[in-house]
């Protein structure tokens, strides 16, 4: 494309992803044009965006009362549009999978922030991309860390190295654990994210979910795939290569510049409003293997990966039913993991599913893990 200006349909833009991205527009308003943009019930948000980016489309699940000028569509629609270049999928949950798809099959370039669509259909979107020549491009700080360390080598992986900080409650007893409160949780302390998020980051299944995302992303087996502790976030990830080398990725905890780096991709920009490590002043890095009898959804996550077929799809599920119960004080922080493994121990596998299981899957857990909830807690 050279440097023509790249249409961008953004999902999810009113969270944390989508404004992160928003802010990269307007700081290179030359590059960029928004073409769509789309949101769940962030009317007020929502409403400002348009009005200042001007989108021929757009598309919110809430009663709105849009502008005149823009013209509403699906997600599905916006994705596969003529007009965009570049899909930002910056939804949390099952709710970028329909537009990944429509995008991917488009042969669109797809900038991915939802774990979860690789999670749940990794086999089907790589598959697909392959078939339509559509690219992904990993906007999550780790694989853009590990994106950027495979950059220009041939050499063969040893190891990929996920770099976790282990969020707020590292090192607390399951009895501190209990009496966690949703506030405590959202207070995590390097990253600023969506409550999904930051939760799954409490949790550690985040990092569950990222191992499944660099395997379909790099084509990497999940027995080179290592997770580590780094408390200061500024190690994004590493690889390590068949030769005993290891190639890391260091920048500030922003996600300002993975999110800059794909839509510029290949190439690098200067921005001055994004943050440099500073080796001026001292500087402490640590590393240490993770505890995983402290992050039961961390093992559950990878063991649902390890099974494979559609445990994968009920992982996420059954994961979005307990976080957004947790975010609304009907359980407890401990309960997360107990209502996830309930549920992918309830399940009848799908070895080889198609995009309808995936879905069907996904709607069992949902249901399952509700009625779990209601029996249970």
């Amino acid at each position: 494309m050279g440097n023509a200006v790249k249409k961008l349909a953004i999902l999810g833009s009113t969270g944390s992803i989508g404004q992160q991205t928003l802010d990269i527009v307007r700081n290179f308003r030359d590059s960029f044009q928004v073409i769509g943009l789309a949101c769940s019930n962030s009317i007020d948000s929502f409403t400002a965006q348009l009005k200042e980016f001007s989108p021929a489309f757009a598309h919110i699940d809430a009663k709105a009362q849009l502008p005149g000028n823009v013209k509403m569509l699906s997600m599905e629609d916006m994705a596969s549009h003529p007009d965009v270049d570049v899909v930002v999928i910056a939804t949390t949950g099952r709710a970028g999978l329909a537009p990944a798809l429509a995008a991917i099959k488009s042969g669109k370039t797809v900038a991915v922030a939802n774990k979860e669509i690789l999670v749940m259909a990794g086999a089907l979107i790589t598959s697909m991309a392959a078939e339509s020549g559509a690219r992904i491009l990993p906007i999550d700080s780790e694989h853009s860390a590990i994106w950027q360390c495979l950059r220009g080598e041939e050499a063969d992986i040893s190891r990929l190295l996920l770099t976790a900080s282990g969020g707020p409650f590292f090192g607390l007893s399951r009895r501190k654990l209990s009496k966690v409160t949703v506030k405590d949780a959202l207070n995590h302390p390097t990253w600023k994210m969506g409550k999904k998020v930051t939760i799954d980051s409490a949790t550690l299944f985040n990092k569950g979910l990222e191992a499944i995302e660099a395997r379909w992303l790099f084509n990497i087996p999940y027995e080179k795939i290592e997770i580590i502790i780094h408390r200061q976030s500024v190690v994004h990830s590493m690889i390590e290569f068949t030769d005993g080398s290891i190639k890391a990725q260091l920048s500030t905890p922003d996600m300002h510049l993975p999110i800059q780096y794909a839509l510029f991709h290949p190439q690098r920009v200067h921005n001055g409003k994004i943050e440099h490590v500073d080796f001026s002043r001292t500087q402490t890095f640590s590393f240490e293997p993770v505890n995983y009898a402290d992050f039961p959804c961390l093992k559950l996550a990878l063991a649902a990966a390890n099974q494979s077929g559609s445990y994968p799809a009920v992982l996420c599920a059954a994961d979005e039913i307990a976080v957004e119960m947790f975010l609304n004080n009907s359980i407890g922080f401990l309960d997360i993991a107990r209502i996830i493994e309930k549920t992918l121990d309830m399940h009848q596998p799908v070895a080889n599913p198609g995009i309808e299981d995936i879905l069907a899957a996904d709607a069992w857990a949902r249901k399952t893990a509700l009625k779990v909830a209601r029996k249970e807690f």
